[in-house]
């Protein structure tokens, strides 16, 4: 079964990311934000391009596996997540390169289009500050993470799950529907012939 944070642990990772006193304390919080809300995969998250967000219709274009363009709708907290790291990210001295780092939504300290490697190292440092063990937690882990919760929480359709994270096969979906004992119970108790 893949490895997944509990609803407590990702509060507390979004905390610890929010309340950092450093230069990149939007972006980092942004990048946690739309991992742990959107379920996208770490080459997804890096090749977000400014032009990608609809700000009004709340959604996200990224380009996933295959190289097939996926719609990510978007919540209030990614929105305001994403508003709050534009207003401080860098517009001057942004490199024009093979990267097209210049349309880039995260830039690194170079001003370039951050890398995968750098998101992984972000996601690993706020993961420690939340004091989450990183030999069983990493970005894909936030992508099984988001899938679960809204799952388990939002009650969302494995149907509408294997849209959002861009599954071929519903078989793959599946891999990320921990479902507890609990929900289980809860299934046969919420049957509608329970009580006749």
């Amino acid at each position: 079964m893949p490895k997944y944070l509990s609803l407590e642990d990702s509060k507390r990772l979004l905390n610890v990311t929010a309340d950092e006193n450093d230069e990149n304390k939007e972006r980092d919080y942004a990048i946690i934000t739309l991992f742990l809300n959107c379920g996208l995969r770490l080459s997804e998250l890096v090749g977000i391009n400014i032009s990608n967000i609809d700000f009004s219709e709340y959604k996200l274009t990224v380009i996933g596996k295959g190289n097939k363009e996926r719609t990510i709708y978007l919540n209030e907290s990614c929105i305001r997540a994403i508003k709050d790291y534009i207003s401080v990210r860098p517009t001057e001295g942004v490199k024009v390169d093979s990267k097209a780092s210049n349309k880039a939504l995260f830039l690194s300290k170079r001003k370039e289009r951050i890398s995968n490697r750098m998101v992984q190292y972000i996601v690993e440092r706020e993961l420690l500050k939340a004091g989450l063990d990183t030999s069983k937690y990493s970005t894909h882990k936030l992508r099984h993470t988001a899938a679960t919760l809204m799952y388990q929480y939002g009650k969302v359709d494995i149907r509408a799950l294997q849209e959002l994270l861009g599954h071929e096969s519903i078989a793959t979906t599946e891999i990320y529907t921990h479902v507890s004992n609990e929900q289980v119970r809860n299934a046969v108790e919420d049957n509608p012939l329970n009580k006749v």
